[in-house]
């Protein structure tokens, strides 16, 4: 697989406004096989890092889910959505930023552990199992675009969630990994096929 075959084949699977945002660069230092950057919303691209030496033992399938996936997460990772937690950290941070000009021991703590709760559940919205899930449903009806099915979308992500795991040196798959799994053989019917085995 050449590096500069692999990147545009990869960009071609992603719908037309991810093709603008984002930039596939390859990494061979990093532990992971892909990586997606935490959308920064003062750049108007998003960063995906591939390790190729790794990239390359999966299958084609495996990387298109895989890839798919990563775009998925960048896309419902939205850092600018207003929401409650997002008004609470920055009223917090207004608050912190007040109490210390007027130096206002008690007022500074409070705004700052109001502004790190907030903080905290930002991130935990983002990067927590829920999001995860998210991701992975959202390129799973981003591939059936594709030409895959539901079921074998959902299978060949279930393969490359184990099989990123073998590569990047890990025995056992993370709380998040495991709960993906999970939702992902609900989709692909994998349960029901293994009860009635």
């Amino acid at each position: 697989m050449a590096l500069n075959e692999e990147i545009p084949r990869l960009r071609d699977l992603l719908p037309a406004s991810g093709r603008m945002k984002i930039r596939i660069v390859s990494n061979p230092r990093q532990v992971e096989v892909i990586k997606a950057e935490f959308p920064k919303p003062w750049k108007s691209s998003r960063l995906v890092s591939l390790n190729f030496d790794l990239w390359q033992s999966l299958s084609i399938a495996q990387r298109d889910l895989l890839f798919l996936r990563a775009a998925a997460w960048i896309e419902t990772v939205q850092p600018l959505r207003i929401d409650v937690y997002q008004g609470v950290a920055a009223a917090g941070l207004l608050g912190f930023l007040v109490e210390l000009s007027q130096f206002d021991a008690i007022g500074v703590l409070t705004a700052g552990g109001l502004t790190a709760f907030a903080g905290a559940q930002i991130w935990r919205n983002s990067r927590g199992t829920q999001a995860e899930v998210a991701a992975d449903e959202a390129a799973i009806k981003i591939a059936q675009r594709r030409g895959y099915t539901e079921a074998t979308a959902a299978q060949e992500m279930l393969a490359a969630i184990e099989a990123t795991a073998r590569l990047e040196g890990r025995s056992n798959l993370s709380f998040s990994e495991l709960t993906r799994t999970q939702n992902l053989r609900a989709i692909a019917n994998l349960g029901a096929a293994s009860a009635r085995k």
